[in-house]
């Protein structure tokens, strides 16, 4: 893989969404992508579901929210990336056919740049109602910085960072929608993803209450070494930066002491070893619930 000199200014937008009004939230995306590429950001991204709103109790109810990809409002997001010269990933639900995916896609000047769908759905809003994800976890280029994707549960899971780490990733993003239950996954698990495999991620939640469900940001971006850079908190609308250096996500190999304390968290696997992970799981598809006892 290349090196590169050159470093992003990066944005993950942590915003409040009004559910079921794809046209109020596009306009505000928009206008955030027009502020933070105004601040000198070449990269926005969203939370989850940005463009709709998440707690739908049907598939009836969710599908007249989603669209293709590309469709009316990606073309609009086309767009004003091509004004602002910038590049924004925008968490949406897509149709296609009678399927509903959870999705992200990238968009930059030049078009769409990638999608994503979603491949961990936990039972929760529209994921009851969502097919997963049928497609490889992937890696695409946005001005010199090669990016992987995942959707808020996704990121619980270590295996697709690991594979996009391997497609040669050097920034994960993670539009999310945690609830309170993830207050957890949301202090430790970010910066355990970026460490373990030596890359820039990026989480970012939204805000506000939906259908009784609160939202809590704590959206932030962390570094290679798995040291959060910036941290929204819990409850404002707001807007964080970083500047990144893919060249510092592409050296793998940490020399700590010359000759007696050198680590490389990719070259040192042992993929020999790893076979159960690739095999179904020997739980139940569907375990007793962990319930809080009375």
């Amino acid at each position: 893989m290349t090196e590169t000199n050159k470093t992003m200014k990066v944005a993950g937008v942590q915003m409040d969404v009004a559910f079921a009004d794809v046209s109020a939230n596009l306009a505000r995306i928009e206008k955030f992508i027009q502020e933070a590429s105004g601040q000198g950001a070449e990269l926005i991204v969203f939370p989850e579901c940005a463009l709709t709103g998440y707690c739908y109790t049907s598939l009836e109810e969710a599908l007249p929210q989603a669209e293709p990809i590309p469709g009316p409002s990606v073309r609009r997001l086309v767009d004003v990336c091509r004004q602002t010269n910038s590049h924004a990933v925008v968490g949406m639900l897509e149709r296609v056919g009678s399927q509903l995916f959870n999705a992200c896609v990238l968009v930059g000047p030049a078009g769409v740049v990638g999608g994503y769908r979603k491949v961990h759905l936990p039972g929760l809003g529209v994921d009851h109602f969502a097919t997963p994800g049928d497609r490889p976890f992937q890696v695409w280029e946005a001005n010199g910085v090669r990016l992987g994707m995942n959707i808020c549960y996704d990121g619980a899971f270590p295996e697709g960072s690991r594979v996009m780490t391997l497609a040669g990733a050097d920034l994960i993003v993670l539009p999310t929608n945690w609830p309170t239950a993830a207050e957890s996954f949301a202090r430790h698990a970010i910066n355990t993803r970026a460490m373990e495999n030596h890359v820039y991620y990026m989480s970012v939640d939204r805000v506000g209450e939906e259908r009784g469900y609160r939202f809590i940001g704590m959206s932030k971006i962390c570094d290679p070494t798995g040291e959060t850079i910036v941290l929204a908190g819990s409850d404002e609308e707001t807007i964080l930066y970083a500047e990144i250096d893919p060249a510092w996500a592409r050296r793998k190999r940490q020399v700590r002491i010359p000759g007696l304390h050198e680590i490389d968290r990719i070259a040192d696997r042992r993929p020999e070893m790893y076979g159960p992970i690739s095999q179904p799981s020997a739980f139940p598809a569907k375990a007793p619930a962990d319930t809080p006892a009375d």
